[in-house]
């Protein structure tokens, strides 16, 4: 396979041997490791009694993270120029897979939602890979009609009609917290993209209303927004995972009770390995490891978006526009995900980049990792840009890493 990739330049093959963005790297392994331990420790109980192994679901974590490598080693190989041609492929592609996931018999039901294609050994999850066809998509349209964006009602409103229809469709599995990452990552590269103050303006209270009205259409979801504020009132029905999750705060104080320690994960918090592993995190490990952790995402997030501006300072506006998109999903899945853990927003089942366990998650992580390497190396060699023609003979020199 690497022979057929070879003959295209990438971070791995050049004239300078493996030339990577090794500070953003660094930040991604570092919570990728920090997710498997964590793993371990929140599913060993659970994996235990479903399994008798209490180590069933980290050696499956492990096989995922295996998988994200892979994935992230394909993407960074392959050049920017091709995501871009593969737009609207990609676009029919994850209109596809969501429609496929609604289908009885090929979509699979868990706690009363279709989010998942059902395969022998895994289970794939359409809406991340969704997600990210549709950045790429919309950086492309971006780059097509930027001055119509810019300037006119109609490159603006243009996006939404792919938009509502996919927000329709994962809605119907239902998927709320996914509609509303989508949905704002496709708003925040609108704005950086030239859309007019007074649009954007328009666009947030027309979101604002319709989040209000999607809560409004569903009991549970109202049911939810009214616990959230006061889980104590109902702390052993709407309100039992929130008061799980905070008592597992409480008991982590500064500096946790130490890592394998968790009584919350013994059956008292549900999904602890999943959508609550943060608590299990904070519980263990404690303000201190708490902290740490969300400086790693602070990190990782503002580099991708920095990424993105080098990019557009090499005029590669594409790479930029699609690591913005990418940068985004991750921070509205990190302040959904850490917001319900902490009681600051409703429960939602959305999963923490890196640190939850879930095949889907990860391996769609990784291979946007490998997307914002490859867009770091294109954007610092010049690769791509309007006004330098790419020579091999460029990357005999000496890597310069001083941004």
């Amino acid at each position: 396979m690497f022979g057929m990739i070879k003959p295209y330049p990438s971070p791995l093959i050049s004239g300078r041997g493996i030339d990577l963005d090794f500070a953003m790297l660094a930040g991604c392994l570092a919570l990728l490791g920090l997710g498997l331990v964590m793993i371990t420790s929140a599913s060993s109980e659970v994996a235990a009694a479903q399994s008798g192994n209490p180590l069933y679901h980290m050696f499956r974590h492990l096989v995922y993270v295996a998988i994200g490598v892979f994935a992230c080693i394909v993407t960074m190989m392959v050049p920017i120029a091709t995501w871009q041609k593969m737009g609207f492929t990609m676009l029919v592609g994850a209109f596809a897979l969501l429609v496929l996931v609604l289908v009885p018999g090929i979509g699979r039901e868990v706690n009363g939602s279709m989010r998942w294609i059902g395969f022998s050994f895994f289970n794939v999850q359409p809406s991340e890979i969704a997600k990210v066809f549709v950045v790429i998509y919309l950086a492309g349209y971006l780059v097509r009609r930027q001055t119509e964006v810019r300037e006119s009602w109609m490159g603006f409103f243009k996006p939404f009609i792919v938009l509502l229809p996919m927000a329709g469709l994962l809605l119907m599995e239902p998927d709320f917290g996914a509609t509303v990452v989508m949905m704002g990552a496709a708003a925040a590269m609108l704005f950086l993209g030239g859309v007019g103050l007074f649009r954007f303006s328009l666009m947030v209270v027309l979101a604002v209303g319709a989040v209000f009205v999607l809560v409004q259409a569903q009991p549970y979801r109202m049911a939810r927004l009214i616990t959230f504020t006061d889980p104590w009132s109902d702390q052993f029905g709407s309100g039992y995972q929130l008061t799980q999750a905070l008592i597992a705060f409480g008991r982590g104080e500064w500096l946790g009770v130490g890592l394998g320690n968790s009584v919350q994960k013994q059956f008292y918090l549900p999904e602890a390995h999943t959508d609550f592993v943060f608590s299990v995190l904070a519980e263990e490990l404690g303000v201190v490891g708490s902290l740490v952790t969300v400086a790693l995402f602070v990190f990782v997030t503002v580099r991708a978006l920095y990424i993105g501006l080098w990019a557009e300072k090499a005029k590669q506006y594409f790479a930029a526009y699609m690591a913005f998109g990418l940068a985004f999903l991750w921070i509205g899945q990190f302040l959904i995900n850490i917001g319900v853990n902490v009681g600051l927003l409703p429960t939602k089942g959305l999963t923490l980049p890196f640190l939850s366990y879930g095949g889907s998650s990860l391996v769609i992580c990784c291979a946007c990792v490998g997307l914002l390497l490859r867009i770091e190396w294109e954007s610092r060699t010049h690769l791509g840009s309007e006004e330098h023609e790419f020579d091999e003979s460029d990357f005999a020199e000496e890597p310069n890493h001083g941004r």
